[in-house]
């Protein structure tokens, strides 16, 4: 069982859908008027390295609508930006609170966090996984689809922490995965390790239409993520052709859905009209957010 939540792979077949099954149960309390107070009288520190828009709004309403406090820490707000080695925060903040939610840079960081706090942990996003994310993923294209079983999810562009995390979680869920991805930007060597054992559900290519032939789902995210901002113009230059367009559009399923972590670079990653026509499952996924955090915290936390 999970103490915390570091990377998709700490979560197995029935784990993950029981975090889905909560996450959609919490989203329709919510609609109903329900309260549900699952974490009254508990506190999140939330450290951010990185900046961020859905992950500190998610995570704060969250919290509160569970009936909890969140903290926001900033690195300029801790003795952790200033030199003091991550295990002595972890321990002071094991002392105070009752989890802990970081988003950060180094995954070491994430696992040095769970294993000297003594609390449950939740990646928030680091360069190698961004498990909240997927969840939140998965949690639509289950509203859009039905189900995960004889879907095909496409992934076109960089092989960073979101194509780390979907190779993961898709298949865990079911899905047949194909990612279009440049040889230089490969995922992960332990995802694709990990993809070896769905050996005829997974493919990897550099065709991007290859890889969207007959797709349910097409998903991108931006060339450069944060932090990588200097190799931008290199970037585009390398991922010139992996962008989701009508003409990608064209040969997956007929009713293709389309997805984007956020932000999102116009005509860069993907066009503009296709990310209009298809804003609805985009912000979908960004509302999904909420919901499938209050499930992990609740999970863990209570």
């Amino acid at each position: 069982m999970y103490t915390s939540l570091l990377k998709m792979s700490d979560l197995n077949r029935d784990e993950l859908f029981s975090l889905l099954d909560l996450a959609s149960k919490l989203k329709n309390d919510r609609r109903l008027g329900v309260p549900h107070p699952l974490l009254a009288g508990k506190t999140l520190g939330m450290i951010f390295r990185k900046s961020s828009t859905r992950t500190r709004v998610s995570f704060e309403t969250g919290m509160y609508q569970l009936g909890g406090y969140a903290l926001f820490l900033s690195s300029a707000d801790l003795q952790i930006g200033r030199g003091e080695p991550v295990e002595d925060t972890a321990r002071v903040l094991g002392r105070y609170l009752d989890g802990i939610m970081i988003r950060t840079f180094a995954q070491e960081e994430v696992e040095q966090l769970a294993l000297h706090s003594g609390l449950p942990v939740i990646n928030g996003l680091t360069d190698y996984a961004h498990p909240c994310q997927v969840l939140a993923d998965l949690m639509t294209i289950r509203e859009y689809k039905g189900g995960f079983d004889g879907r095909k999810l496409c992934y076109i562009g960089d092989g960073n922490n979101m194509c780390n995390s979907l190779i993961v979680g898709c298949l865990t869920a079911g899905m047949d995965v194909a990612i279009a991805v440049p040889e230089k930007y490969r995922p992960a060597e332990d995802v694709l390790e990990f993809a070896k054992s769905y050996d005829s559900k997974f493919i990897m290519t550099e065709d991007p239409f290859k890889a969207a032939e007959k797709a349910d789902v097409l998903y991108t995210d931006v060339w450069a993520s944060m932090g990588m901002e200097e190799e931008s113009e290199q970037r585009r230059r390398d991922f010139k052709g992996y962008q989701i367009n009508r003409e990608i559009e064209a040969v997956a399923a007929k009713d293709v859905i389309v997805q984007h972590c956020l932000p999102a670079h116009r005509e860069e990653e993907i066009t503009a009209d296709v990310f209009e026509r298809h804003a609805n499952e985009i912000f979908d996924e960004a509302e999904n957010r909420l919901h499938a955090q209050k499930a992990v915290m609740a999970t863990l936390m209570k």
